[in-house]
């Protein structure tokens, strides 16, 4: 089952890092958030990638065309010019990466891709956040549901710690970064049916917007609820504490090996 990876964006609110990269390029530790969606949805079986680039796109064909190369030992005959690679460290995926065009929006990166898709169910997300979503209950939500889409919802943390401050203002509890106000929002890991393509007309098309509107008008989006942890990278302070969580051994994200 293929998964299609929203990558194409200016990640303006992390500017510091996306004038040199694109956003889903900026590393947390030592390799690309994209790579961690990546190798997460591995862990499921599924290695198949349609990556939907668009700003500084070079910069992710470039990273994943010498991506064997650089996870692999050389042997380099500088007299034949021959080079030998031993010992590959690089993964089982088959990536398809896609222009999908500079200023294209979100359902309109999507309908370019209708070709690498075919007419099968995929998975969707965005290439700049991470969670512990159960891919495998999340597909078997979606199947049974019978809907052309399944969004996963998460409940964000709050940006700020909360007070309980009693009459005397005096400080009785709390909480750093609890839960928000109680609103499921779009967490992205969607599960999409072939029809999701009909919902969208063409580049100006905001997959947020009129697609997901329209097909919960007709009853045709279904919430897949995530309890667990879920985190979009969108500023330098998000990238910093994902960073901290992988070099703790406290990434939620990281079920494979070398934690």
């Amino acid at each position: 089952m293929k998964t299609v990876l929203l990558a194409g964006g200016f990640g303006t609110r992390i500017s510091e890092e996306s004038m040199m990269k694109p956003k889903p390029m900026i590393d947390i530790a030592d390799k690309p958030v994209l790579w961690h969606i990546m190798k997460y949805y591995t862990q499921f079986g599924h290695d198949e990638f349609i990556i939907c680039a668009g700003y500084k796109a070079y910069f992710i064909k470039e990273y994943f065309y010498h991506y064997y190369m650089h996870n692999s030992d050389l042997v380099v005959d500088m007299k034949s010019n021959n080079i030998e690679f031993r010992d590959s460290k690089a993964e089982s995926w088959k990536i398809s990466i896609v222009d999908t065009g500079l200023n294209t929006m979100t359902g309109g990166r999507i309908k370019r891709i209708k070709e690498y898709v075919g007419n099968e169910t995929f998975f969707m997300t965005y290439g700049d956040g991470v969670g512990d979503v159960d891919l495998e209950a999340l597909l078997k939500f979606h199947k049974e549901s019978g809907k052309i889409a399944t969004m996963t919802a998460v409940q964000p943390s709050g940006r700020f710690g909360a007070l309980n401050i009693d009459g005397d203002s005096l400080v009785k509890s709390f909480k750093e970064k609890p839960k928000g106000d109680g609103a499921w929002v779009n967490g992205g890991f969607f599960v999409l049916e072939p029809e999701i393509f009909d919902y969208i007309d063409g580049d100006a098309t905001t997959f947020e917007k009129e697609p997901l509107e329209r097909l919960a008008a007709e009853n045709q989006l279904a919430a897949f609820k995530h309890n667990g942890f879920w985190q979009p990278m969108d500023t330098l302070r998000d990238k910093i504490m994902l960073t901290e969580m992988i070099e703790s051994k406290k990434a939620p994200w990281i079920i494979w090996g070398n934690k």
